[in-house]
């Protein structure tokens, strides 16, 4: 009731102050202060008011406005945890069913030279001083290429 009353008396008070203003002919800015002035008595007219000031002595009402809380919360922890992972359950396998479409196959990473085998281990050789069969194999590059 003491809300009514006041969202009454504001509401006659900008209407007041909207009537000073257009006699200054300040029609736009009176019709603007008339407008914010209605606001609070159409709340008192349709309910509003009732409505929050039953939900602000409400213990119910704040229960309710925690749950939304944890649920916000929740929400917000679990689209953290997405963003860090890298996007939603659906997003990640659809990255691994590419990535494996994509990939080599085990048996086929080492090339196939022909139907011989590779010697896996060379023979030891001493190194060799450095001498003119070191450069002639330069040369024989050289001359390869025309130079």
């Amino acid at each position: 009731m003491i809300a009514e009353t006041v969202c009454s008396a504001v509401a006659a008070a900008g209407l007041g102050i909207a009537a000073v203003t257009a006699y200054r002919k300040r029609f736009l800015a009176a019709t603007r202060i008339a407008a914010y002035s209605l606001v609070p008595l159409g709340l008192v007219m349709t309910g509003v008011v009732q409505w929050i000031s039953d939900t602000a002595f409400s213990v119910t009402a704040w229960a309710g406005f925690g749950v939304l809380g944890v649920a916000w919360l929740l929400f917000s922890t679990t689209r953290a945890v997405e963003r860090r992972r890298g996007g939603t359950r659906k997003e990640r396998k659809e990255a691994r069913a590419a990535a494996q479409r994509d990939a080599v196959a085990p048996t086929a990473s080492a090339p196939s030279l022909g139907p011989g085998s590779r010697a896996t281990t060379r023979p030891a050789t001493a190194p060799r001083a450095q001498s003119t069969d070191d450069f002639s194999d330069i040369e024989a590059i050289l001359k390869k290429h025309g130079i």
